[in-house]
């Protein structure tokens, strides 16, 4: 069985959260292994982007990289303090240590940055939020990663994105890196994706 870790910070949207816990769900019961997806936060607790509350599987500091397959970072909101929590260094040590055990990390939006944050990405390619006067992606370049100035980018074991648009897309390619393309393509067919 595949074990995914979803980072789950204060102020983290909802759709990019739930694009992935779906995608791996639907692949979970109909594709061709088991994913388990743990949700963690700094807390029992996390209050989402708009305020919806979500609770957590187990706390970050609970979690050991070497016991999991992937790291899965959905972006959120400055205004309901996603980089408060995104930003601690509890959840930048986590991302280093998936770094470390050279584990697959995926991020959809702004979830870049706190990768960016913790060094991960120093002098590798990304992307991340292109809108609002490309303020974001300053951001991130400021933090010496070269921005490219596409929908998803891929950099070794590092997956970013540009905003919420790309939640499935990201969500299907972490499945296909985990299990197959083939089996990712399956699970996009049964949940509609791609259907003209």
């Amino acid at each position: 069985m595949k074990r995914v870790l979803l980072l789950i910070p204060t102020g983290v949207e909802v759709y990019e959260m739930a694009a992935f816990y779906d995608v791996l769900g639907w692949a979970s019961h109909y594709g061709t292994e088991p994913i388990e997806v743990v949700a963690a936060g700094l807390s029992d607790e996390t209050r989402c982007t708009f305020g919806l509350r979500v609770k957590t599987d187990c706390l970050v500091s609970e979690v050991a990289a070497n016991d999991f397959d992937a790291l899965a970072l959905p972006g959120g909101f400055e205004d309901f303090g996603f980089y408060d929590d995104a930003y601690s260094e509890a959840i930048l040590e986590v991302i280093r240590d998936f770094e470390r055990h050279d584990r697959l990390i995926a991020s959809i939006c702004v979830g870049a940055l706190p990768i960016a944050q913790s060094g991960v990405l120093q002098g590798r390619c990304a992307t991340t939020y292109h809108l609002s006067k490309g303020k974001r992606r300053d951001q991130l370049a400021a933090m010496g990663v070269t921005v490219k100035d596409e929908r998803i980018v891929e950099d070794g074991k590092v997956v970013t994105s540009t905003g919420p648009a790309t939640a499935i897309d990201v969500a299907l390619r972490l499945l296909a890196a985990l299990t197959d393309q083939s089996n990712a393509d399956r699970i996009a067919h049964l949940m509609g994706f791609g259907e003209g």
